[in-house]
């Protein structure tokens, strides 16, 4: 890997005067979100990343795993999509050698939802960089994916390879993205069919018909139950079953999709338990630090959608900024460009990958945003 060629901004990130927060009246930091997304992005390669071609799961030590391993080649992609810097080029490269290594010289996993999030990043690195290999493998992991499928609960795809009757969102809507995508690339139309097909079970099995929050998974226990308990609500549920409703209405252009979208955002940005007084629940230092990041990261996808109404994409805007500015000014150690996994409250002295990846997808939403003149 060559030296990372950028720097961390820090003189240029700070504020003039000692600010009170959002939302308390301050008016005199200056959001630069194109410098902050630079900063984070550099910051998670200088800080996580291992000499061996993959992401540490912390700044304490070389550790690995796998899944966050997709949404680390995601903040690359994101980087590199808005900035069109080579660097993040040859980091994605290396990557692709690497993460297969300590993976045990391939990509196939144990768990099917991993395996999802890797293959929705590579279709996306594909998307940026034209590279084939991406393509290939995102579509050899769809292969081993899609064999998840069976008719325990009534259809779906399982957790993992050995619990095969627990069927959860995160092995099923990121696999109806997954399905849409490939179809969109390659017009075969068997990608399509499978995309509705998880899609009708995900939405019947496991969306709340009144709300249209997403529950986590069913038969977690062997006993034919949703996890409905308060608690179980998580955002990157509600942000992949947006996404996957997002991918099948831009291919049939059908409203419901776009409906369905629409009411889960609503109430997941108002929801007590997932968005506490407006913001997102904090997540930890495992699994969990990467659930808002991956909410953030479709509910962005949502406001970008052309077809949205004015009074949604302001709503969804606001929801994002004000996160996206609690975080910058409350949850994030600004000497170092460290994210904490509670947005309103500084890091410690380690710094977590999965923390560390959701800090980096809302700085670079927020730099997307921005790009595209919403915010104000």
């Amino acid at each position: 890997m060559t030296v990372l060629t950028f720097f961390l901004c820090l003189a240029c990130l700070q504020p003039d005067k000692d600010e009170a927060g959002p939302g308390t009246g301050n008016t005199d930091y200056v959001f630069q979100w194109d410098k902050i997304a630079d900063s984070s992005s550099t910051s998670l390669n200088m800080n996580f990343w291992n000499g061996a071609k993959y992401y540490n799961n912390s700044t304490s030590g070389d550790q690995f795993n796998y899944w966050p391993q997709a949404h680390a080649l995601d903040v690359l992609i994101d980087a590199y999509a808005r900035t069109q810097n080579p660097t993040y080029v040859t980091y994605m490269n290396d990557w692709f050698e690497g993460v297969k290594v300590k993976n045990g010289n391939t990509f196939i996993n144990h768990f099917y939802d991993d395996m999802e999030w890797i293959a929705l990043a590579m279709h996306r690195a594909y998307g940026v960089t034209g590279d084939e290999k991406w393509r290939d493998a995102s579509v050899m992991l769809y292969g081993d994916i899609i064999n998840g499928w069976n008719a325990s609960m009534g259809g779906g795809i399982a957790w993992n390879k050995a619990q095969t009757d627990y069927k959860n969102t995160p092995a099923n809507a990121p696999a109806a993205i997954l399905a849409a995508r490939l179809y969109r690339t390659t017009n075969d139309a068997d990608y399509l069919t499978w995309a509705k097909k998880i899609y009708d079970w995900q939405k019947e099995t496991l969306v709340n018909s009144s709300t249209g929050l997403v529950y986590d998974g069913i038969n977690q226990d062997g006993n034919g139950q949703v996890q409905t308990e308060p608690g179980w609500n998580f955002a990157y549920n509600q942000g992949t079953f947006i996404g996957a409703a997002l991918e099948l209405y831009a291919i049939t252009h059908e409203a419901k999709y776009l409906q369905d979208a629409v009411r889960t955002a609503d109430n997941f940005i108002i929801d007590n338990i997932m968005s506490p007084g407006g913001i997102m629940r904090p997540g930890d230092n495992g699994d969990g630090g990467l659930f808002n990041g991956i909410g953030v990261r479709y509910l962005t996808q949502l406001i970008l959608n052309a077809d949205l109404s004015a009074t949604k994409r302001e709503n969804y805007v606001a929801y994002l900024q004000r996160n996206a500015e609690t975080a910058w000014l409350k949850g994030t150690d600004r000497t170092r460009v460290i994210f904490n996994n509670n947005w309103n409250n500084q890091p410690g002295g380690t710094g977590f990958l999965t923390p560390q990846l959701s800090g980096c997808m809302l700085m670079e939403a927020m730099a997307l945003l921005e790009d595209r003149d919403f915010l104000e």
